[in-house]
């Protein structure tokens, strides 16, 4: 995760454009990481209860994801960071992994924040 948030950095440059998409992907990744962090918590009717909302948020993370991608990519860069997470329409899993990276990137940007 550490490698691929880099390469996204390092991507991202003096391109303002850029970094207002990656600030809003920063944005979705806590807004879902605090959801899904208080997952646990919930009983089951709650989580029932919960549940398209949380998927709202992780599929607000997925967009996000491809939107700051094909920005990239459209710009010149390689954005294999994006490939790398992989798309849920080529496996489930990836759905996963990019719920994942958010948390970590949720992770990073409270660390940074002290």
């Amino acid at each position: 995760m550490q490698a691929l948030h880099k390469a996204m950095l390092e991507e991202l440059g003096d391109d303002e454009d850029a970094w207002d998409l990656y600030r809003d992907l920063v944005q979705a990744a806590v807004d879902y990481a605090a959801v899904r962090a208080q997952w646990q918590l919930h009983s089951y009717a709650e989580r029932a209860e919960k549940d398209p909302g949380r998927t709202a948020f992780h599929d607000s993370v997925i967009l996000n994801f491809n939107m700051l991608g094909r920005y990239l990519s459209g710009t010149g860069h390689a954005a294999e960071w994006r490939e790398t997470l992989g798309y849920e329409e080529d496996d489930p899993m990836n759905r996963k992994r990019i719920g994942d990276f958010a948390c970590w990137i949720a992770f990073v940007a409270g660390i940074n924040a002290r």
